[in-house]
């Protein structure tokens, strides 16, 4: 695919202040489990959020089985998107991207809904490429990569979605005019259709009878991701970059954080003491195999997975178990950011380019 490069500088000391600085700032990202809103105002480093939404709707629900969206499912969304346009108009926001991925781009009907969002919520959702998902989640954890070393360097950056678990083959490279900058440039990505949702509908959330882990049915979907993910691995070679060392890896999902509150034990989930924290894979297998001796009640009632989340966390573990057998980095940094951040950032270059003179 074509090269993109990503990295993160606030705005030029030499810039109008006009531009970014005018505007309030909305970015949605409706995928096939959640709704989720930021809203923000542009800071020296970036931006500061003022606001913010998520809701697991499920909209994906039955879609492996249907094709189709149910008419609950774009109900209970529906009803997400007009608590985001309410606050997308209480806080004055005046440049707003909304973007639907996996469940919209698969769905037969996604038209039908996107049409529901515009008359029924005031949100025009704009349906986005994987290839374009991947980019905006790399600007968004821009931050995260460490410095490269050497000529080659790279990262992995991996999404486990609803419907589908993004994976991004990166090349890192020191900011030319930036020394502890890192430039990303996206080299491939793919997108396969084994996300939470997916995957707990076709092997029943990975639970026995019981509502426990069933080590049979998680086997089985280890081996299914591992299977999907196999020829981009080869293509790339990515296997003998990972034993050369040369390979950073960044997660940025659900399972990841919450993972990440079960291995620090927290009273509640807490996003200051996840974001940006790196963790061993030992540290990962840690927090879930505690995970998995719980049934699904207790699950449930675990601070950081709640009731919404008990039923799909173990395919999301299944899933993030297949990615780091199949590429040993040993371990990863963790972002509770991406898709939103990206579209944040976007947003705000294309204010300050909107507010330069004519031919600059």
């Amino acid at each position: 695919m074509g090269s993109r490069r990503a990295s993160h500088r606030g705005p030029d000391s030499r810039q109008r202040r006009d531009g970014r600085w005018q505007h309030v700032y909305g970015a949605l990202d409706l995928g096939t489990n959640n709704c989720r809103l930021l809203v923000a105002k542009p800071n020296r480093s970036g931006f500061r959020v003022v606001d913010a939404f998520s809701r697991i709707v499920r909209l994906g629900e039955g879609l492996g089985t249907a094709n189709s969206l149910s008419d609950t499912a774009m109900d209970r969304t529906i009803e997400a998107l007009q608590v985001c346009r309410a606050k997308i108009e209480r806080n004055g926001v005046t440049r707003l991207r909304a973007v639907a991925t996996e469940a919209c781009r698969r769905a037969d009907n996604g038209a039908v809904f996107i049409e529901r969002a515009r008359e029924e919520a005031q949100i025009e959702l704009e349906v986005i490429a994987p290839e374009e998902e991947a980019e905006l989640a790399l600007i968004g954890c821009s931050t995260l990569y460490d410095p490269p070393h050497g000529d080659r360097s790279y990262a992995l950056l991996f999404d486990i979605g609803g419907g589908s678990t993004q994976i991004t083959w990166v090349r890192l490279h020191h900011a030319s005019d930036l020394p502890d900058e890192v430039e990303a440039e996206i080299i491939d990505c793919i997108s396969v259709p084994c996300g939470v949702v997916t995957l707990s509908e076709r092997f029943g959330c990975g639970e026995d009878a019981e509502g426990r882990a069933s080590p049979e049915l998680y086997s089985r979907i280890c081996e299914h991701v591992q299977e999907l993910l196999s020829a981009f691995n080869a293509r790339h070679d990515i296997s003998t970059h990972v034993r050369n060392g040369a390979v950073q890896m960044v997660g940025t999902s659900g399972t990841v954080t919450t993972l990440t509150g079960v291995f620090l034990d927290l009273p509640r989930y807490n996003r200051d003491r996840v974001d940006g924290r790196q963790l061993d894979f030992n540290q990962l297998g840690t927090a879930r195999d505690h995970l998995l001796t719980l049934d699904r009640q207790d699950r449930a009632a675990h601070p950081c997975i709640g009731p919404e989340r008990a039923d799909l966390v173990v395919s999301g573990c299944a899933v993030l178990d297949a990615i780091c057998a199949l590429w040993p980095v040993g371990r990863l940094r963790v972002a509770d950011r991406g898709l939103r951040e990206g579209i944040l950032h976007g947003l705000m270059r294309t204010a300050d380019r909107e507010s330069l003179p004519a031919g600059t």
